[in-house]
């Protein structure tokens, strides 16, 4: 995904019973963003194809694709690069990606009419609502969250995305045995990361005990061009993925 990065919460005055979209912390910023040719074609062509909103309401997976196969979510795709490479690599897999940056949407899109990938949809959504209102409880295999925005000042740790509630509700979309996948490359949030997860219910990490809390960068997420950049430079990138086990 590439920078700047972002998450997904709302503000609110609701108490803890409410939603998360209108209880929690905006996690995100949106950015204005000049689009390209391309990028408007993806929203005006594509999008009446292969996007979806908050209207289509609970989505039924294997009507949606028009077959049973395994589903990934993968919360804010940035430009896409990585979700289109995923998506075609993998045509027996199907993927929903949620944004809220119009010239990612719309990049994305455009890429994915082009590979002729049918097995990829796409909101233009605040993710929260999205698991909420959108996905069934236990129906996908794999959600991935790569380079967050991290909120690196401290009186702004509460907009980081990953928080026990955000965790909870991942976790009731994944099937048993499905895993959730967080990557960052700012070490102090993947610490943040660890610590939330390893206290969160009903997940297991994946990792070795020489490599934990953290995975080696497994070879099925695509390097984007903003991780090579940062690797060139030096900066680490850490992976860590945890199991539904209950």
């Amino acid at each position: 995904m590439t920078d700047p990065r972002h998450d997904d919460k709302t503000t609110g005055p609701e108490g803890a019973d409410a939603p998360l979209h209108r209880r929690g912390i905006k996690s995100y910023v949106l950015r204005a963003g000049r689009m390209t040719q391309a990028q408007t074609r993806g929203l005006e062509e594509v999008w009446p194809r292969l996007g979806l909103t908050l209207a289509d309401g609970r989505q039924d997976l294997d009507t949606l694709f028009g077959r049973r196969a395994p589903c990934v979510v993968e919360i804010g795709f940035g430009m896409g690069a990585s979700l289109v490479e995923q998506a075609a690599t993998h045509p027996d897999t199907d993927f929903i990606g949620i944004e809220v940056h119009a010239p990612g949407v719309g990049k994305l899109l455009d890429e994915a009419d082009k590979r002729g990938l049918g097995n990829l949809r796409v909101y233009r959504e605040d993710a929260l609502r999205v698991l909420e209102e959108c996905l069934p409880e236990a129906s996908l295999d794999t959600v991935q969250l790569f380079f967050p925005d991290p909120w690196p000042k401290k009186k702004h740790h509460k907009r980081r995305i990953v928080q026990p509630a955000f965790v909870e509700l991942v976790r009731s979309r994944l099937k048993v045995g499905g895993t959730f996948h967080l990557a960052t490359d700012w070490e102090a949030y993947a610490e943040w990361m660890a610590e939330v997860m390893d206290a969160a219910p009903g997940f297991a990490n994946t990792a070795e005990p020489e490599t934990a809390p953290y995975v080696p960068r497994p070879a099925f997420r695509p390097l984007t061009k903003f991780e090579a950049r940062g690797e060139k430079l030096g900066h680490g990138v850490w992976d860590l993925i945890y199991r539904r086990v209950g």
